[in-house]
Parts: C-alpha cells; structure tokens; sequence
C-alpha cells in the first residue's frame, strides 16, 4: 500500500463537547488544544462560532498560544435561506473567529432540504456556494462538511453530487463526507467515497458516527476509498453514543495501513498520555476497556495466554503497548496460573523463581482468599502484600490494637457527620489518635493518617482517589459480605487495594491498611537504592 499523507481533523472541543455530561471551560479547552498541537493533530475545531460565548472566548484565547504543527478551526453552516452571505450573522460570527480556517457544514439529503431547510434543492445549492464563496473571499481555508452526505448519496446520487459540486466549484479546499446518522456500513462507506473521490479533484475527507459500532471502521474504509483528511474526536465522546475514535483511528492508520498521519512518528508514543488528559479536562472517567489506549488494552488474565506472551510477546498482542505509550499488565485470578503470577511478580521488581514452591503456594493462597470474596484484578497494591506475606518479606510498619468509629446525627440538621478513633503501636510506642470525616472511612482515614504522620511524613502524599463496594451475597441482605476496593495516589503513582468481611467498616479499614503500607513500602525502596 502507498504511503501517503491523512489530515486528522479533531473536534473534541466542538462535536466531542455535544456529548451527554461533557463540558469543557474555555481555559481546559485551550489546554486540550496545547495537547493535540504538541502530538501533532493537522485541525483543531474549537467550536461553533455563532453558538456561545465560552466558543468566542477560546477564539480569543488560542491567538496568543504558539502552536507548532496544529490550525485551528471555527464551525458555523452555510447561510440561512433567502438571504445574502454578507447579510447572515453566523457567517460574520465565523470573520469575527478569526480563525485561518473555517468549517461550515450545509445539506446534501434532499430530505433535509425540503422538510428541514424547508427551502428549494436551487435555493440550498446557492446558500453552498455562496458561503463558500464569502469565506474565501475573506481569505480563510475553507473546509465544506456534507451533512447526511451517505444517506443523501442513496436517496438521490446526482443531488448530493451536485451539492459537493457546488462547495468545490466555489473554492471549497477539502470535501468531507460526513456519515452524520452513523449507521451506514463500511462497504458503502468505501463505494461512495469512491465515488467522489474519482469525480473531484479537491481533496476528500470523511466524518463519521458510532451510532452502529462502525465508527473507526467507515473512516478507515474512507481512507482506503481514498478519503485523506478523516474528522474525529479523542476517546471518541461525542453526540449520542459518539464520534469515529481518534484515539484508535490514528494507530490504525500509522500501525496497520502504513499512513502518514502525524509530523513525527514517534509522537504516537504520547497518544495514551493524550487520551487521559482529554478524559480529565472533560471530567470524566477514562474507558478502561478502549483499545490501544485503555488500561485493559493489553491486560492478560488466562494463564495460557500469559504464558504465550511470557514466551512471544506477539502471539497475543496486535502490537507493542509501548508504541501507543500503553503497557502490559498480568491480570491475577482464579483463571491465573504459575506463569501469572511470576510475571506479576517480576512487573512488581520481586525476585521470583518461576518454578519455586513460593509460586505454588501464592497460587494456592489466591485460590483460599478469592473463595473468601477477594478480588486483586483492581488491588495491585494488595497483591503485593500477600506476596510478600508468602516470600516472609512483609514488614508491618505499625500494629493494630483497636479503632472505632461513630456517626452523630445533626438531629434536624441535614447530613451526619462521622468520628473516629485509632490505637496503634509504632515503633515500639503507643499512639492514639482521632479524626472526623463525612463517613466513616473519610474519619477513619484521616485518624490513621494523624497518628502515623510523626513517624511517616510521606503519608500525607497520598489521597484517596476512588471508594467501590460490592456486595458479594445479597441473599444474606444486611449480613452480606462486601468487597471494598479502594484507589490511592501519591502524585507519582496510583494503586488499587482491597479488603473483604461481613462489615463494611472492617473491609474499608482492611483495604486502608493495604493502601497506607504500600506507601510505607515504597518509600522504604526508595531509600534501599
């Protein structure tokens, strides 16, 4: 396959921003638009012009940020019927942008036309070029997207033909089929972009929608049809269920088709760094379970598939984890088997022999303590610890001698608030101490934090990042067993620890010990080397 050069298009901060329960502030969506500069995106649309001002905010904001490689575009439609392009307020909104390119979308279903526009096919191929016209008149780059452009192509080829016709004729720089609805199906994806690609001389592009699953399959069956500019956005957020996934488009591209996308190859070595800061600008949880960049993405469980990758990493990896900046991670269950656990040992600096009685018997403990509830796929930390239990290497930093907790009601004030107090032995001294919180493990987590931070002044590093419970025999109602899974940072790395019992106070504790020596024993490494 020739090599040749796509134009990635992200709209994260106009279409990505459509999606349910995103909102980006203009300040996050100029440091989203840094981050896709910095990894070497061609277009960067920073929203709708005429829509809102936080959009003509970030207009203004992004002239004075340098960008290296990115051009940032603003979006708008075609003019309103029956009026002149001097005359219409969206497209001085789009001048106003102030942006070197401008991306107007306009209709190509006849549908849309009559019932929508409620307007003439004449009247609608005029609003086209006559928009385009304007905009390159004004010295802008023009990039004309061709609304409901495939299920107009079914309806009446010739129509939405013509209407591409009349943006190209007009000076439009780039045609892009937009896969609006996004339930059409790849094969006619690639027979109509073809098409087009074989009647115009103006570079074709392609958007398309997840509605049908098939989002980065029809713009990677557009690049194939010879589509070399494809619109998306990272981590595929978007209207409904989303847009095409940049974040898997563009390895598939570079990695699988042998494309050009990006100005250095090696940038996609930031594209997991990129994905998880889109997620946490838009305040969401990052998808665990997407390709390439997710946690999951080359997360292995079954012991014969470890033991494949143990041997040829390739035989169960489409590609290197580190090519995308990901990495392989050995899940631990019921399913492990000795190859899963030696390299998860390995992954965590143990020294291990594969083959040693001390493998067998973490098998064999894993197998007791997963029939009692516990599960370590999200507790690394926990893992470790009982490792190190099996090894005789665990040290225990402090000793429990007792903890409580209380919850005082406000009477009829709104809310509880929760008290709790902590008896521990520390390096041969006793210490007691309390803390309060708006729970009882937000309480017990602050006592136990005040009464080792004499001793451990790393402790006040960690935060607690994620707080999950999972109750395991709901049969039993009020005396089930729950799982706690609890999730700690330091600023420099994240674990996940774990505890189990019939109170849920107990398992929370359980799991606040793990996170809390796990910290001890990093810090105690770090002093080792």
């Amino acid at each position: 396959m020739s090599k040749k050069t796509i134009a990635i298009y992200d709209t994260t901060l106009r279409d990505g921003a459509q999606a349910e329960g995103v909102s980006f502030s203009a300040v996050a969506k100029v440091q989203v638009a840094k981050r896709l500069d910095e990894f070497g995106i061609a277009y960067i649309e920073g929203g709708f012009a005429a829509s809102n001002p936080k959009d003509m905010e970030f207009f203004r904001l992004i002239k004075e940020v340098p960008l290296k490689h990115s051009k940032i575009a603003s979006f708008g439609s075609t003019r309103r019927a029956n009026i002149t392009a001097e005359e219409d307020k969206g497209l001085a909104a789009l001048i106003e942008a102030d942006t070197p390119v401008c991306t107007i979308f306009g209709k190509s279903w006849l549908l849309h036309v009559t019932e929508v526009l409620q307007t003439t096919p004449e009247e609608n191929l005029a609003m086209i070029a006559d928009s385009v016209r304007f905009l390159k008149e004004h010295g802008k780059e023009v990039i004309y997207d061709a609304e409901h452009f495939y299920d107009g192509y079914k309806d009446n080829p010739e129509y939405a033909m013509s209407a591409l016709k009349a943006a190209a004729d007009a000076g439009a720089d780039c045609l892009v089929l937009c896969e609006t609805n996004g339930g059409a199906l790849p094969e006619d994806v690639a027979e109509i972009t073809a098409a087009v690609v074989n009647e115009f001389d103006t570079p074709v592009g392609v958007h398309t929608h997840n509605d049908g699953e098939l989002g980065v399959a029809n713009a990677l069956a557009g690049v194939n049809a010879g589509a070399m500019h494809v619109q998306g956005t990272i981590n595929g957020i978007g209207e409904r269920v989303g847009n095409c996934n940049l974040s898997s488009v563009i390895p598939n591209l570079m990695l699988k088709m042998n494309e050009t996308c990006l100005p250095k190859a090696e940038n996609l070595k930031q594209l997991r760094a990129l994905s998880l800061f889109v997620s946490e600008q838009a305040n969401m949880r990052s998808n665990t379970r997407q390709a390439f960049v997710g946690d999951s993405a080359f997360a292995h469980k079954a012991g014969m598939h470890v033991d494949g990758v143990r041997k040829v990493s390739h035989s169960f990896e489409h590609i290197n984890p580190e090519s995308v900046g990901n990495k392989r991670r050995i899940l631990i269950s019921e399913l492990s088997g000795a190859s899963n656990v030696f390299l998860k040992a390995i992954e965590m600096g143990l020294d291990v022999d594969r083959k040693s009685p001390e493998v067998r018997e973490v098998l064999a403990q894993l197998e007791q303590m997963e029939k009692e509830g516990y599960e370590y796929e999200s507790a690394d930390a926990s893992f470790q610890m009982l490792i190190k239990k099996v090894l005789k290497e665990h040290k225990s930093f402090f000793e429990l001698k007792s903890f409580s907790v209380t919850v005082d009601s406000q009477g009829a004030n709104p809310g509880c608030r929760s008290n709790a107090n902590v008896k521990l032995c520390v390096e041969d001294q006793f210490v007691e101490a309390n803390g309060s919180g708006d729970g009882p493990v937000d309480a017990l987590n602050h006592a136990l934090r005040d009464a080792l931070a004499k001793f451990y002044p790393t402790i006040a590093d960690v935060v607690l990042l994620d707080y999950s419970v999972r109750i395991l025999d709901p049969e039993e109602a009020t005396a089930a067993k729950t799982r706690v899974l609890i999730e700690s940072s330091d600023g420099e790395k994240t674990w996940g620890t774990v505890g189990v019992s019939e109170n849920i106070i107990e398992a929370s504790w359980e799991a606040l010990i793990d996170s809390v020596e796990y910290k001890l024993f990093l810090e105690e490494e770090k002093t080792k080397k």
